[in-house]
């Protein structure tokens, strides 16, 4: 117990001295975990975490791949329980239950499983991904969702016309505990399966509720047209939003605790035809912890746009359509460049995560306080740092631009098909190309692709036509994987997501073609011949690394590549 696990972790040769003060320097900022943060970085694996932690505190490690749980014991230690802690029962001989966790040392955990198992509690200690696993299939949240919606029907027999809402019963309805019970569930299953929108969606007869998942929409259930306005009406008391206010559009904002996690989650009502819409956009605390160098980066592209995040001045662009996880990446690199010497201020709109140690800034247009005006505020609060959520105006631009030309670096986002085009448009904003020329450090043009479920992955034939469509030669003969569909993936053969990037530094040449006012087709051809990958070219990459399937890496990047000027030769792309 003396020991401390950064010793151990070195002792066993898992981590260097620099690794550990480097993540020790990372806990200091955040708060977290080492353990967690070494995990997170890469720079060990569970197993190694475990296999420390059960040495420092003398408890067995089990692997719970070979373990066969006697469902009974859900009896024992309820779902939600088992979720918050990350443990699971694993067997119970008399008077002693014997829990795999994946913190040991919870003594809050401990004390309440005595109280509520009445028994000894024997621990071990099991890797997480095993632990969150094993409960996924001793605790199905799906299960009990349809559980839940039965109950919620059977309240509506009992109580005939109850659960249909009458013109100010609302509030009264949407608190009964069947609704309640659905509606957590409902964001549970939604966390769970890593989804980034919940939407519900009243039709004539029943509710459509549909998960968007890897970027595209997934129906989950219809549920009966009567419960439409209690759950429609519960959603919107946990966004403090107001019930009886059914004509207007309306936002909001909730926090969801699942388990040991927290989502933040962002509430939006649209009146339609047959009642209000409800679409929830949910933001996973746990994706704050992601690094730069985990966003899916190429290493040579890595390398060049970590030299410009690392500058004190200049301005950097991140291009892309909604949904492509630019805010995402400016959350890593404000993560990676964040330090206790340096003053970072954002201005959102709204503001998804709240990040320790910056100064977020929530605009409000209708208070008048824009993009433009707030960012020429804080330019009087001696900022190093400035985020600004998006360029949307020339006002915006102007400011931006001018903030990165007077020691300040200036991350931004903008809505343009590559990295090339964002060039342009800051041109037809009216910001001289001069300005433009000396103040552009670089843009990242970006979108985001579905990654092949590791648990079915098979290869598979590609037909000509297929190769004909992406640019590749036969006679590169490289190989070719999919997903064929599992219960880890739910059957759609992806599972996660991964950036596709086009990294594009302004170098002597870019800002020769800057200030001599060339098409975007020009810059875009310029960047090539240094050397940029576009963004085909990066996702055929992750085609030939297994990493995703030809399908996604055509849906991905063929709209990004249909305004190039010259036809890219994809067989140039390194295996």
């Amino acid at each position: 117990m003396t020991r401390r696990i950064g010793d151990i972790l070195i002792d066993k040769e898992f981590i260097t001295e620099d690794v550990l003060q480097q993540a020790l320097s990372v806990q200091r900022r955040t708060g977290n975990k080492l353990g967690d943060i070494l995990v997170d970085e890469g720079f060990i694996n569970e197993d190694n975490l475990a296999d420390a932690i059960s040495e420092r505190l003398g408890i067995s490690k089990i692997s719970l791949g070979g373990i066969v749980v006697d469902p009974e014991l859900t009896k024992v230690i309820t779902s939600e329980l088992a979720t918050r802690y990350q443990l699971v029962p694993i067997a119970k001989l008399g008077k002693t239950l014997t829990v795999a966790m994946v913190d040991p040392l919870n003594v809050v955990a401990l004390d309440e499983l005595k109280y509520a198992t009445k028994l000894r509690i024997s621990r071990v200690i099991a890797p997480r991904s095993q632990i969150l696993s094993t409960i996924e299939e001793l605790y199905s949240v799906k299960d009990s969702l349809e559980e839940a919606l039965q109950d919620v029907a059977r309240q509506r027999e009992t109580n005939i016309g109850r659960v249909t809402v009458t013109e100010g019963r609302e509030e009264e309805l949407a608190g009964e505990a069947p609704v309640i019970k659905y509606v957590n569930l409902l964001i549970a299953q939604a966390a769970k399966s890593k989804a980034s929108d919940i939407h519900v969606e009243p039709d004539e007869n029943s509710v459509r509720i549909r998960y968007r998942l890897g970027g595209l929409l997934k129906h989950e259930g219809n549920p009966p047209k009567e419960i439409q306005s209690a759950l429609i009406s519960r959603l919107k008391i946990m966004a403090d939003m107001d019930v009886s206010e059914k004509r207007i559009p309306q936002d909001g904002r909730f926090t969801f605790n699942w388990g040991t996690q927290t989502v933040d989650i962002r509430l939006s009502t649209l009146p339609t035809i047959h009642g209000e819409k409800v679409v929830m956009r949910l933001l996973d605390r746990r994706n704050l912890i992601i690094g730069v160098k985990n966003l899916g980066f190429d290493a040579e592209v890595l390398e060049g746009f970590r030299k410009i995040i690392h500058k004190p001045e200049g301005l950097i662009l991140i291009s892309g359509p909604t949904g492509s996880g630019k805010t995402s990446t400016l959350y890593a690199v404000l993560n990676e460049i964040n330090s206790i010497e340096k003053n970072i201020i954002t201005i959102e709109d709204p503001v998804e995560y709240s990040l320790r140690g910056i100064n977020q800034v929530q605009t409000n247009d209708k208070a008048g306080l824009t993009f433009a005006s707030c960012l020429r505020s804080i330019l009087r609060q001696n900022p190093d740092i400035i985020m600004v959520g998006e360029i949307r105006d020339a006002e915006t631009a102007g400011m931006a631009v001018r903030s990165a030309m007077t020691g300040h670096l200036v991350l931004s986002t903008i809505h343009t098909n590559d990295a090339a085009g964002a060039v342009t448009r800051l041109v037809d904003m009216g910001i001289d190309d001069f300005l433009l020329a000396s103040s552009l450090l670089g843009v990242l043009a970006q979108r985001l692709l579905r990654t092949i479920c590791p648990s079915c992955r098979i290869e598979e034939q590609v037909s000509p036509a297929m190769l004909k469509e992406l640019e590749i030669e036969p006679r590169m003969q490289p190989r070719f994987y999919r997903g064929a569909g599992c219960d880890n993936c739910r059957q759609a053969g992806y599972k996660g997501q991964m950036g596709v990037f086009e990294f594009l530094p302004v170098t002597d040449a870019i800002r020769e073609l800057i200030l001599a006012n060339s098409s975007s087709g020009q810059i875009k051809n310029q960047a090539i011949t240094e050397g940029m990958l576009t963004l085909h070219q990066d996702a055929l990459k992750k085609v030939f690394a297994g990493q995703t399937t030809c399908r996604e890496a055509l849906r991905v990047s063929q709209r990004a590549e249909a305004k190039t000027e010259e036809k890219l030769d994809a067989t140039t792309v390194p295996v």
